[in-house]
């Protein structure tokens, strides 16, 4: 780990190795169905990419989430209680954390951890600027890994990890369990977390969200072959890749795939791999729960819920929950 000062906040820079995205990739690529970790989905351009996303129409988790956090914002705020440590896993652009701090009493400081150290910079640089009273503490890490939680100036009267979205939902239940006991031992004894979960409903739904008429999600997805290309001494053409996106009934999730137009070969580090025409990458899932499925998964993780909002459709849920 080292600490960079940047303009007016400190980074705390835990980001991968090289060699740790290299390993994951060849690992995936070599298993009989092919793989991609889609955390790696967020260099500067993914990053930039999911911020679209998120405005698209067909895109609704963002949309609704902004909505449930307008509306009950202050019951929000007070089930948190004053003077908190605020911790957001995954912030990206940091932007339903501005209606948050806008409601919370007394926060102590701000801590974004993300993967993308360029977009956490601007993030962390911006809120600095929005509040100047706040101490912002960027952590550049990969949050499902264990890190350390540098210490504010001010004391907390406790730690609440904030995970909006619906990240949890890329996680495979076992994954998703140890990820929340991670984000339960970063809450500490006294804390808490506040969830983004996203609740099942349509397929026609769930499918346009992820295959938008613009093509965004589309664009997102090829990336992750481009930062390939890039950062492994790959040779992905990415015209020879379609996205797809499917949900998957029986499992209750969207399945997002890069799906080969035709024979061919590539190489990634130094390593051959031939695709077959309709031959397809899973890079990322995307879980959708049932409120009592979800608080069963929670509770195999050492949490309780305490409160759940949604929107009148039930489509999304913020939950707050509690450390046992």
């Amino acid at each position: 780990m080292q600490t960079v000062q940047h303009l007016s906040v400190t980074l705390h820079d835990y980001h991968p190795r090289t060699a740790d995205m290299r390993e994951e990739v060849l690992a995936g690529l070599r298993e009989r169905q092919k793989t991609l970790p889609c955390k790696y989905f967020y260099d500067q351009r993914g990053s930039q990419l999911f911020d679209a996303i998120c405005e698209l129409p067909e895109y609704y988790p963002t949309r609704i989430e902004l909505g449930i956090m307008e509306t009950y914002a202050e019951g929000i705020a007070a089930a948190l209680g004053p003077r908190v440590l605020l911790v957001e896993p995954g912030s990206g652009s940091s932007l339903k954390t501005r209606l948050l701090l806008d409601h919370l009493v007394e926060p102590r400081a701000y801590m974004p951890v993300d993967i993308s150290r360029t977009h956490l910079l601007t993030a962390a640089e911006r809120l600095s600027r929005l509040y100047p009273e706040l101490e912002v503490l960027p952590v550049c890490a990969d949050f499902s890994q264990p890190f350390a939680v540098p210490e504010p100036k001010r004391h907390a009267a406790r730690s609440i990890v904030y995970f909006p979205g619906s990240t949890i939902g890329n996680f495979e239940p076992n994954a998703a369990i140890a990820l929340l006991a991670q984000l339960r031992r970063l809450a500490g004894r006294k804390g808490g977390l506040l969830i983004g979960v996203d609740l099942r409903k349509n397929r026609k739904v769930l499918e346009c969200a992820y295959n938008d008429a613009a093509g965004v999600t589309a664009a997102f997805n090829l990336n992750l072959l481009q930062r390939i290309n890039r950062e492994l001494r790959g040779d992905f053409d990415a015209s020879r890749f379609m996205h797809r996106a499917v949900y998957k009934e029986v499992q209750g999730r969207i399945e997002m795939h890069l799906v080969s137009r035709e024979n061919h070969s590539v190489t990634v580090a130094g390593e051959n791999f031939h695709f077959r025409e309709n031959e397809f990458i899973v890079t990322e899932y995307s879980y959708k729960h049932t409120l009592p499925g979800f608080a069963a998964l929670a509770a195999k993780a050492g949490f309780a819920v305490e409160q759940v909002w949604t929107d009148d459709r039930r489509w999304f849920s913020l939950q707050y929950l509690s450390v046992c």
